[in-house]
């Protein structure tokens, strides 16, 4: 009970320090815009897709449902994630911001979770049909 009220307050502290340095913002315009496109992004984008492809594979039968699923939620978080490198304008005056290729290693994550979801699904498959040879 005590643990809890001291993590309580703890939080409580925070967001009161991050609403401090919010307010303190000389362009608090920008946090609300970017906010809202977050927002805009996710709902209108992201998730319609998920969910789409995800109703999809659950017409598709069974055997689509679990890992494919689960691999477009990793795919669409880890690209809510990766998008603020990904949309930058252009070049940046210091190369040490970004000194990464993100889009490059972006579509290599995509990539890897695309193969290791089919490869899964493939070896299920298979050895589906070799359970059904032996009977």
């Amino acid at each position: 009970m005590v643990f809890r009220y001291a993590v309580g307050g703890f939080g409580v502290v925070v967001l009161a320090f991050g609403g401090l340095l919010l307010v303190r913002e000389p362009e608090l315009w920008r946090i609300a815009v970017w906010s809202a496109a977050g927002v805009l992004v996710h709902d209108g984008l992201i998730a319609p897709l998920i969910i789409g492809v995800g109703a999809l594979c659950a017409a598709a039968g069974p055997r689509l449902r679990g890992v494919p699923r689960a691999a477009l939620v990793v795919a669409g978080s880890l690209t809510l994630i990766a998008l603020p490198p990904l949309l930058r304008p252009g070049g940046v005056a210091n190369a040490s911001v970004l000194p990464l290729d993100y889009p490059r290693n972006w579509l290599l994550a995509m990539a890897v979770i695309g193969v290791l979801t089919a490869g899964y699904v493939g070896a299920c498959a298979w050895g589906r049909r070799r359970a059904a040879r032996r009977r």
